[in-house]
């Protein structure tokens, strides 16, 4: 497959100078999670990839989502008068969740441990965490689901939305200020949904259904939870950094235009699937809910790599993103009834959007890997072979391992350090 360069030399030659930092605040991450993820990374064998630790922790997210899907596709099983999602489902869900969340926080320290931190792995960290957006909010929408206890499905797409504009605010932040603030209401979050899968499984959907207090049912609870951490806690946080980088003279984009930039693309994206919404001849929204939040959790993942390759190489963020054009012509085709089949026009432009994706994030990981391992002297790489840092000289056989190819890269990695850890007893 040709792979198109989506990276252009100076932001290449930008990821050789970036340096990470970040802010945690958050209380539960400092004094319960860190403590936690530090006592497990020990448990890890120091040949394993963190960069495999980031993809089989999304995997499980992923997991989820299929789980859910084939016992939940349309939201309808959590209603009254349907057949439910089994006990042991939930049970694996709380599960998968927390092991997601567990493995996006110890990935990091064992790339720290094992002295193999690199811009790289920073990119593919966040690159699947703006995926996983929508795949964690898929899945819980399967405890209320769309009944008349539940979540309508337009509403649960504008709540899509809160969360994904909850998650391109920190890094909106980062491309101004040159510093990551890890938001409050992930870790939160994260803990109390692996819960309420647990509880879900004991209990059972039906306690859902009765209010909370007076009339207030949880399904409205959920709503508020996730609209008031986003616009009370995230946004003012968020504007209070920027604000406070501006007063110090120390932001990286000096005027408004190059500093609101990054909300460009999304905005459009917004814009976009919510005319196909509300002017969709066959109510689209309604008759393929799951498919239409993948295609605009993974647009919108797409539009925020590029974000994230630009702060992290320190160049201009363009306007915008190439996705957009075609996915304008899907909309016009789609609410002037020129292509007739609606659904089946959702299911193809998902799916071209899916695989566009996977081809950004295969080729901006194969530019990064072609500038720091194709090195013309041997000796040179052979000598970082050696040190473990040279994986993409391997056999292109591994490139194949995993669907996306992307993970081929850590793959490789660890049964280099798994053999160079077994062999390492001989030599002694």
């Amino acid at each position: 497959m040709a792979l198109y360069e989506y990276v252009t030399q100076e932001q290449l030659a930008g990821f050789d100078k970036y340096k990470y930092s970040a802010v945690d605040s958050n209380p539960l991450s400092i004094y319960v999670m860190h403590p936690f993820w530090n006592f497990v990374v020990k448990f890890l064998p120091t040949w394993l990839a963190p960069n495999l630790i980031t993809f089989t922790g999304f995997m499980f997210l992923v997991l989820n989502f299929l789980m859910l899907a084939f016992y939940d596709f349309d939201f309808n099983a959590s209603s009254a008068g349907h057949q439910h999602v089994p006990s042991w489902v939930w049970v694996a869900a709380g599960i998968f969740n927390f092991l997601a969340y567990t493995l996006d926080g110890v990935d990091g320290k064992q790339a720290r441990r094992t002295n193999s931190s690199t811009p790289l792995g920073e990119l593919f960290d966040h690159g699947l965490d703006s995926w996983a957006c929508v795949f964690f909010v898929a899945t819980v929408y399967s405890i209320f689901g769309r009944g008349e206890s539940g979540v309508g499905v337009v509403t649960l797409y504008y709540i899509l939305w809160v969360v994904l504009f909850s998650f391109i605010l920190s890094h909106w932040e980062k491309y101004n200020t040159g510093i990551l603030f890890l938001p409050w209401g992930y870790d939160i979050s994260q803990v109390t949904i692996s819960l309420v899968y647990l509880v879900t499984a004991a209990v059972g959907v039906e306690t859902w259904y009765q209010p909370v207090i007076f009339h207030l049912l949880y399904r409205d609870l959920f709503t508020f939870m996730i609209i008031a951490c986003s616009f009370t806690v995230t946004l003012p946080m968020s504007l209070y950094n920027v604000l406070k980088g501006y007063r110090n003279n120390t932001l990286k984009h000096s005027s408004l235009y190059e500093g609101l930039l990054p909300f460009l693309s999304p905005f459009l994206l917004f814009v976009l699937s919510t005319i196909w919404v509300i002017y969709s001849p066959s109510n689209i929204l309604e008759l393929q809910p799951r498919i239409f939040y993948l295609m605009v959790g993974t647009a919108f993942a797409n539009v925020t790599c590029k974000l994230i390759v630009c702060q992290m190489s320190n160049t201009r963020c363009q306007p915008l993103s190439i996705l957009l054009l075609p996915m304008t012509a899907v909309v016009v085709l789609a609410i002037t009834r020129v292509f007739t089949n609606e659904t089946l026009l959702l299911y193809l432009w998902t799916a071209a959007v899916v695989l566009a994706h996977i081809h950004y994030g295969v080729s901006v990981v194969r530019a990064h890997m072609q500038r720091t391992c194709l090195i013309p002297c041997c000796a040179k790489r052979l000598q970082l072979f050696q040190r473990q840092r040279c994986v993409c000289c391997c056999s292109s056989a591994f490139w194949f391992i995993l669907i996306t190819r992307t993970a081929a890269v850590p793959v490789t990695r660890s049964l280099l350090r798994l053999r160079r850890h077994l062999k390492s007893p001989q030599k002694q």
